[in-house]
């Protein structure tokens, strides 16, 4: 299924249905009062968070929606009908904004959310509602309330406990491979994964979701390479693990890049914690390793991971820290909340 992350839609509530002018004419009553029913209600237009979707392809090509319009009221006082509401199915992450795509309107962030975005017209009144006192055969009735309609944009940020960052050709799509089910293309060349990927992660008996997103180059905050487009997918993930092509020849060049561009694109994203190893062991020396872990943990000040996402090697040492720092996350979350 192609992977679409953005998309503009247009929608348009239902219109009220007219409420009925009518009076009750029967063989034995010739002058009956009003029995004009009221207008049904014209359908809503609702947003619906739908578990198991992780793209908006559904409204690539298909970007108008249009609720129908209420049925008007009848004599001998039947109301119409009201129009059923239709439904926007979105995947969990997606944004809903106003057409300025400045303003948001909605942050679909939990399976079974519901919003509405455009509420239809009420029905009108039929000439049964005006009788009184003074006036028994009352010809004045209502129109049903006009609908609402804009243009929206939808964004999608996947949801996810962990993303995956680093140089293209890092193995990062090794790795997500090697520790979920999920099958990302796997090739010795940059660029690789073109969409984002999620996969869950089995540990100790407890499960997380990663998330692998294209490779980064200096300048991705630019929009260079693939990089600013997806982004965006990880900024929602409580914990980043940053892997680092143990086989490259300045690695902590690469590091401060992939670190430039993540504080480039939003301070919030390179603020969050952050777990960094060196990814191909398998490949290198004793002694490359050890003078590349030293070099890199001058630089970083951080604990550094050696594993192989081809081999295995130092896999579940860095998935405990990964399932960790995701413990601590939910839970300063869940405090916060």
């Amino acid at each position: 299924m192609q992977f679409i992350d953005e998309a503009k839609i247009h929608i348009k509530s239902g219109d009220g249905g007219h409420g009925c002018l009518s009076f009750r004419r029967e063989a034995n009553i010739p002058k009956g009062g009003p029995d004009g029913g009221d207008g049904g209600k014209g359908g809503d237009v609702i947003a619906r968070c739908i578990g198991g979707l992780n793209t908006l392809i559904d409204y690539r090509y298909n970007q108008h929606f249009k609720a129908k319009r209420g049925d008007g009221g009848q004599g001998r006082n039947k109301h119409g009908s009201n129009a059923n509401d239709i439904y926007l199915d979105v995947p969990v992450g997606t944004q809903i904004f106003a057409e300025d795509g400045e303003l948001m309107i909605a942050d679909m962030i939990a399976e079974g959310q519901e919003i509405t975005l455009a509420k239809g017209g009420d029905g009108g009144f039929g000439n049964t509602r005006f009788k009184s006192s003074t006036n028994q055969a009352p010809r004045k009735f209502t129109k049903g309330h006009p609908s609402e309609e804009m243009w929206l944009g939808l964004k999608l940020k996947l949801m996810s406990d962990a993303g995956l960052v680093g140089m293209p050709n890092a193995g990062k799509s090794t790795f997500l491979s090697a520790v979920s089910r999920a099958k990302p293309k796997i090739a010795d060349y940059p660029f690789t994964t073109l969409k984002p990927k999620l996969g869950v992660v089995y540990i100790d008996e407890k499960e997380f979701v990663m998330a692998d997103i294209p490779g980064l180059i200096e300048g991705a905050h630019e929009g260079v390479g693939l990089g600013i487009r997806f982004l965006k997918h990880v900024e929602r993930c409580g914990t980043i693990l940053h892997l680092i092509d143990g086989l490259e020849e300045d690695i902590c060049e690469n590091y401060k890049i992939i670190r430039a561009e993540l504080e480039k694109y939003s301070q919030k994203l390179a603020d969050k914690n952050e777990v960094l190893a060196i990814n191909k062991c398998d490949s290198m020396s004793d002694e490359d390793i050890r003078q590349k872990k030293t070099e890199l943990e001058k630089v970083s000040g951080k604990k550094i991971f050696v594993i192989s996402a081809a081999t295995n090697v130092g896999i579940k040492e860095i998935l405990r820290q990964l399932l960790r720092e995701i413990e601590d996350f939910r839970e300063k979350h869940q405090e916060a909340e």
